[in-house]
């Protein structure tokens, strides 16, 4: 589906937790049902920094955006995994520093369809586009009408993957779907990504993902070797892969966001 048509509430399952709505439990936000907030306390009982992880992360995205747009010249962003609309938007963040940024949204829960609107809101001289759709299709997505009609695949595009990858486990080939995303996209593109990793507190992921696997999420956080595997072939723009705080801080920090509260890389990365 990629028409902008509202979703029914039939669509919306709300019997079991969806990641994107308990995101926005984490933020603080307000798009959330009550099955939402049990299993994000479920995590928060034994993952008590998880906001802090999720706001970090977000603070991230903000400032990763901004350098794409203010340094290296992007104009064009093409962000998977967008969850439920938290001001400001990547859209904003783009269009703040560059007005004729094109963003295009894309997300398979039917709730973000029914807050695309807020994703719509361009400057002027921009433009957003919002396709529901799921990355585990990445031809869904590179074929999409709206894709082309806001994004030339001829010129660099910034494709974000933030805080998605660790919710499609290994059987479901994300490797190959990042390659084949980075494949469709020009030289001079880059790769935008965060992923939760065991790295600095493993027996802690052990219960979390159980919780997450117990409301039938998939999900699998993997080790700072398999994150890099997602990078391959490209030039990672410094300070390479580093937990989110640490990649080009602009002071602005998330008060107890240690490596173990964390526990999250991120990196920016240019294809040659």
């Amino acid at each position: 589906m990629t028409d902008l048509d509202h979703p029914s509430l039939d669509e919306i399952d709300t019997t079991k937790p969806h990641p994107a709505r308990m995101y926005d439990f984490y933020l603080q936000g307000k798009d959330y049902y009550e099955v939402d907030e049990a299993a994000a306390a479920n995590v928060e009982s034994v993952f008590p920094t998880i906001k802090i992880c999720a706001r970090v992360n977000r603070r991230f995205m903000h400032r990763a955006t901004r350098w794409l747009a203010e340094e290296a010249g992007i104009r064009q962003f093409l962000d998977i995994g967008t969850g439920i609309p938290t001001r400001p938007n990547l859209h904003q963040i783009a269009q703040q520093a560059a007005p004729d940024a094109h963003v295009v949204y894309v997300d398979y829960d039917p709730v973000v369809l029914r807050h695309a609107e807020a994703l719509m809101r361009s400057t002027p001289e921009g433009r957003t586009a919002y396709i529901q759709a799921d990355v585990r299709d990445p031809e869904t997505i590179l074929t999409a009408g709206r894709l082309h009609e806001t994004i030339d695949l001829e010129r660099p595009v910034a494709l974000s993957l933030n805080a998605l990858l660790h919710f499609v486990p290994d059987e479901d080939k994300p490797f190959e779907t990042v390659g084949r995303l980075l494949d469709a996209l020009p030289s001079g593109s880059y790769l935008v990504l965060s992923h939760c990793t065991p790295d600095f507190a493993p027996e802690m992921w052990e219960r979390v993902i159980e919780v997450y696997r117990s409301g039938g999420i998939p999900a699998q956080v993997r080790p700072r070797a398999d994150v890099l595997r997602f990078f391959e072939g490209l030039e990672f723009v410094e300070p390479g892969l580093v937990v989110p705080q640490d990649w080009r801080p602009d002071g602005s920090s998330v008060e107890g966001a240690t490596e173990a509260a964390v526990s999250i890389y991120a990196g920016v990365a240019r294809k040659p």
